[in-house]
C-alpha cells in the first residue's frame, strides 16, 4: 500500500496532460519503474487532497458550533425560568409565532430522534444506537463520501491513484477527531454539553469510518497498479507499502476488537491492548507518511493525547494527595455501598461519577461508579452503591458480606475479635474497617438542570438510582433556599425484590419531606417486578386494584412469572398492599374481572417506604405514566433514566410516541418534553 507520497521534485514528468501507459514497456524493468514514479507522483494532486481535508474539518467546526448554540440556548433558557420563579413571577413562555415555531421544530426533532429498536437476541451482539445517532452518522457518512468522490476530475492512468490517496487523506484527517471524542477531559463535551461517556459511540465509528477510509485507499491504489500490471514491482521496490498494510491491520484489529462482546469480555484488558495498540498505529503511520505536512494530524492528537492524560494524572494526584478512607457494607440484592471520605473531593455534581479504587481488592483496578450522594449529603461523604458481577465488585460484595455478618453480635462473641483492635480482647463495639480508596477527578453530568422544568419524572431500575437519587436529593437541596419553577415532581425505581428499598430509604424520606415542605408535589412510586412475598402464589392471578390508577400498571408478565400481573396498594396514602384474585377465564377474553379482593399487611421490608412511596407489583406503563404528566404541567416536562437497556429503550420510544399522539412537534400548544437517558456501561 503505497503512502501518500508528495513528492514534487523536478525529476517527475509533467502532470499537465494525463499519464498513460503508451509510450512505456511495462514488460522492461526500467521503464515499469519510470511509469511507477509518474502513477506515484501526486504534485498535481496534493492541493486538492489538502483542500478535501481542510473542508472536513470546517464541516466538524460547524456542527460543534452549531450545537455548541443549541447548547447555549438551552442554558438561557433554563436559568431564565430560575430567575423567574426566584423573583416570584409567573412563569410565561412567549406567544408569538417564531416561538411556537421553534417550540414545535426541537419537538418535532425530539420524536424523530429519540426513539431506539431493542432486540433482546442482538442485544449481546450489537446495539442499535437510538435514531438520532443513527441519522447523524449516516450524514457523517455522506460527508466523507462525498469529500471522497466530488470534484475527481483526474483521468487516465492516475483516476484509481488519485482516489485512493484522497481516501488516504480523509483517514488521517479523521485522527485529531478520534482522539477528542475519546478523551476524559473532552472539549466537544465541553462546548456542546455532552460527557464523554456520551461521545464515546461517536468515537468508536469515527474508528470505523477511519477503517473505511483506509481501506478505500489500499484498494483503489491496489487496483489501479494491478491494471497496469505494476502491483508487485511496488510491493517489492517501495517502503511505504509493508507500513500502511502494517497501519491497516492494526486499525483492523482496533475496531474488531472495539464490538461490544469482546470489549465487556475483559474490560481492563480491553483498555491495555487499545492504548498499546494506538502506540504501534502511530509509529507505523509515521513512517508511512514521509512527508511533514501530512503527519500534522497524526501530531494533533498526540498533543491532545498527552493533553488528556496529563489532565487526568495531575487530577489523580490532587484528589490523592491525601488519601480517602472507605467503608463497605453489605446491602439486599449483591449491592455494597461504599462511603468514602475525602478531604480532597469535597465537590461534585448530581450525577457526576468517578473512577474508584480499592487497593485490597484489586491493584491498578478502578471502576466507574456514579456518586449516590450530594456535598450536603451524607456528612460531606461520597457514597457508591455497586452491584456484585465479577472481578473487582464481586471481591468487594464478598468482604462487605463477611464483614456485615461478623459485625453482628452472636451470643458468644466469638467473631467480633476479628474486628477488634486487639484480636485477643472481647470489644463491646467491633471495629469497622477502613480501606485506602483511591479517585479519579468527578466526570459526567451532562443534562440539563431539572429543577428548571415545570414537572420532572425521574426513572431508575435497579442500581441506576445512583444517578437518579443525587438528583433528588440536589433538587430537594435547594428547595430549601430557593423558590423553584418545579411544581411536581415524580420519583419512579424499579426492583426485583422489596428489600432493595433498603438502599436508600432514608434519601427517599429525607428527600420527600423537604420537597413537600417547598410546596412541590412529590409521587414517589416503587414497582417491584420479581418479589415472592407481594405475590400471592396460593391465588389464581394478582391484578391492580380498583382503587390505584390502574393506566400506571403494565401487565406485561415478568420474565420468569407468567402467572403474575401487576397487583398495586388501594392508594397511595395507604399503608397496605391490596392483593387481587382474577378470575382466570376473563384473562383469557382480556376482560380480567376481580372477583375478589383483600388487603395484605405489609412486610417488614416494605414499612420503611410506607410513608413516602406507593409500592406496587409489576411494571409500571410507563406512556401512561409520562401521559398522565404531561396532562398536569403548566410547562416544559423534564425525565431521566437510568437503568438497564431495555428500561431506557421502553422510556425512549414513550416519550416519543406519547410526544407525538400529543400533538407537541405540530405546533398544537402542547407543552413539551425533554429527555435524558442514562445507560449502563458505555
Amino acid at each position: 500500500m503505497s503512502g501518500m507520497v508528495m513528492d514534487t521534485g523536478g525529476d517527475s514528468a509533467s502532470m499537465d496532460s494525463e499519464l498513460t501507459a503508451s509510450g512505456f514497456n511495462l514488460s522492461n524493468s526500467t521503464d515499469a519503474m519510470e511509469f511507477l514514479e509518474q502513477l506515484l507522483d501526486d504534485g498535481e494532486l496534493q492541493p486538492v487532497n489538502i483542500n478535501m481535508s481542510q473542508i472536513f474539518w470546517y464541516g466538524i467546526v460547524i456542527v460543534i458550533g452549531l450545537a455548541a448554540f443549541a447548547n447555549a440556548v438551552q442554558s438561557v433558557v433554563l436559568r431564565s425560568r430560575l430567575r423567574t420563579a426566584a423573583a416570584k413571577r409567573p412563569l410565561r413562555d412567549p406567544n408569538n409565532i417564531f416561538f411556537r415555531g421553534v417550540t414545535a421544530t426541537v419537538a418535532l426533532l425530539r420524536e424523530v430522534t429519540y426513539p431506539q429498536f431493542y432486540s433482546s437476541r442482538s442485544d449481546v451482539w450489537f446495539r442499535t444506537p437510538p435514531v438520532g445517532i443513527i441519522l447523524f452518522l449516516l450524514v457523517y457518512l455522506g460527508f466523507v463520501l462525498g469529500l471522497e468522490f466530488v470534484n475527481h476530475s483526474t483521468t487516465g492512468a492516475q483516476y484509481y491513484e488519485a482516489l485512493g490517496l484522497r481516501a488516504g487523506w480523509l483517514a488521517i484527517a479523521q485522527l485529531p477527531l478520534l482522539i477528542l471524542l475519546a478523551s476524559k477531559n473532552n472539549l466537544i463535551g465541553l462546548l456542546v454539553g455532552s460527557s464523554y461517556e456520551r461521545l464515546n459511540v461517536f468515537h468508536r465509528w469515527s474508528g470505523r469510518m477511519i477503517w473505511l477510509m483506509a481501506t478505500l485507499h489500499w484498494a483503489y491504489q491496489q487496483y489501479g497498479w494491478t491494471v497496469y500490471g505494476v502491483a508487485d514491482l511496488e510491493i517489492s521496490s517501495d517502503s511505504c507499502y509493508p507500513t500502511g498494510i502494517a497501519a491497516w491491520t492494526i486499525v483492523t484489529w482496533m475496531n474488531v476488537s472495539s464490538i461490544a462482546p469482546l470489549r465487556h469480555w475483559k474490560y481492563e484488558f480491553f483498555v491495555i491492548q487499545h492504548i498499546l495498540t494506538w502506540i504501534g498505529f502511530l509509529i507505523a503511520i509515521m513512517y508511512h507518511l514521509p512527508v511533514m505536512y501530512a503527519r500534522i494530524y497524526v501530531w494533533i492528537p498526540l498533543g491532545l493525547y498527552a493533553f488528556d492524560r496529563i489532565a487526568r494524572t495531575l487530577g489523580l494526584l490532587y484528589y490523592n494527595s491525601r488519601l480517602g478512607r472507605a467503608t463497605i457494607t453489605a446491602l439486599p440484592g449483591g449491592v455494597s455501598k461504599i462511603q468514602v471520605r475525602s478531604s480532597r473531593l469535597s465537590s461534585w455534581k448530581a450525577g457526576q461519577h468517578v473512577f474508584l479504587s480499592l487497593p485490597r481488592f484489586g491493584l491498578f483496578q478502578s471502576h466507574p461508579a456514579t456518586i449516590l450522594s450530594t456535598p450536603r449529603s451524607h456528612d460531606g461523604e461520597l457514597v457508591f452503591l455497586l452491584k456484585a458481577h465479577r472481578g473487582f465488585t464481586s471481591r468487594c460484595h464478598k468482604f462487605a458480606t463477611i464483614s456485615t455478618t461478623s459485625l453482628i453480635p452472636s451470643k458468644k462473641n466469638e467473631s467480633r475479635s476479628d474486628f477488634t483492635s486487639n484480636p485477643s480482647v472481647e470489644s463491646a463495639e467491633p471495629r469497622v474497617l477502613q480501606h485506602i480508596a483511591i479517585m479519579s477527578s468527578p466526570y459526567g453530568n451532562a443534562h440539563s438542570d431539572f429543577a428548571a422544568f415545570s414537572s420532572t419524572v425521574l426513572i431508575a431500575g435497579s442500581t441506576g438510582i445512583t444517578f437518579t437519587i443525587p438528583l433528588l436529593l440536589e433538587i430537594a437541596e435547594r428547595s430549601k433556599t430557593s423558590i423553584l419553577p418545579l411544581d411536581s415532581l415524580m420519583f419512579i425505581w424499579i426492583v426485583k425484590s422489596s428489600t432493595w428499598t433498603s438502599w436508600v430509604s432514608t434519601e427517599l424520606s429525607t428527600a420527600v419531606a423537604d420537597l413537600r415542605a417547598a410546596g412541590i408535589t412529590c409521587d414517589i412510586r416503587i414497582f417491584v417486578t420479581c418479589d415472592d412475598a407481594l405475590t400471592d402464589t396460593n391465588k389464581t392471578e394478582l391484578a391492580p386494584s380498583p382503587m390505584f390508577n390502574q393506566s400506571a400498571i403494565s401487565t406485561l408478565p415478568e420474565k420468569g412469572h407468567s402467572k403474575k400481573h401487576a397487583a398495586c396498594r388501594c392508594a397511595p396514602t395507604s399503608c397496605q398492599i391490596c392483593l387481587c384474585t382474577v378470575n382466570k377465564s376473563s384473562i383469557d377474553d382480556g376482560t380480567r374481572k376481580v372477583t375478589h379482593c383483600h388487603p395484605r399487611p405489609s412486610s417488614s421490608s416494605t414499612n420503611v417506604m410506607e410513608s413516602v412511596a406507593a409500592v406496587c407489583t409489576g411494571r409500571p406503563a410507563i406512556g401512561n405514566i409520562i401521559w398522565d404528566v404531561l396532562d398536569a404541567a403548566r410547562g416544559e416536562t423534564g425525565i431521566a433514566v437510568c437503568g438497564p437497556h431495555a428500561l431506557n429503550v421502553t422510556v425512549r420510544q414513550a416519550v416519543a410516541r406519547v410526544s407525538d399522539s400529543r400533538g407537541i412537534g405540530k405546533g398544537t400548544g402542547a407543552e413539551g418534553c425533554y429527555l435524558h437517558v442514562e445507560g449502563f456501561g458505555w
